[in-house]
């Protein structure tokens, strides 16, 4: 058996609480969320006036990062680069703004943002990464 780290709910809220913190500093209006390595939603919220595709698009971020291992420009890159048929991957949002939770090397969740343009949500996750890991 091996033992790992996992997201706990202070983990969560602090990761949550700087997100939102750098959207409102921008006044940018988004939608939040936090997921496990496994891709199971820890967290979501959606700021006041974030559009309501922003609900699935961060929530499909998140999940994409995690799974990826890595932030999901790099898989919308890919995309971009002509493979397409990663386009066929089910439930994951293929679109810059999710970023993975690393802790020693070791992917323990992601953190999706959508409702400004993806480099800006990419930071609004990054945000919320840096106030937990420093």
């Amino acid at each position: 058996m091996i033992d790992r780290k996992a997201l706990t709910i202070a983990d969560v809220q602090k990761i949550a609480a700087a997100a939102e913190a750098e959207a409102k500093r921008n006044n940018w209006n988004v939608s939040i969320a936090i997921c496990d390595d496994g891709g199971h939603l820890l967290h979501f919220q959606r700021l006041d006036g974030a559009g309501t595709q922003t609900t699935y698009i961060s929530q499909g971020k998140a999940k994409a990062a995690a799974f990826a291992r890595k932030p999901t420009k790099s898989l919308e890159d890919i995309v971009a680069g002509g493979r397409n048929a990663f386009l066929s991957v089910p439930d994951l949002v293929l679109l810059e703004g999710g970023e993975p939770i690393i802790v020693d090397g070791v992917c323990i969740g992601g953190v999706g943002v959508s409702g400004v343009k993806s480099s800006d949500d990419a930071l609004i996750a990054q945000a919320g990464i840096k106030a937990l890991l420093g």
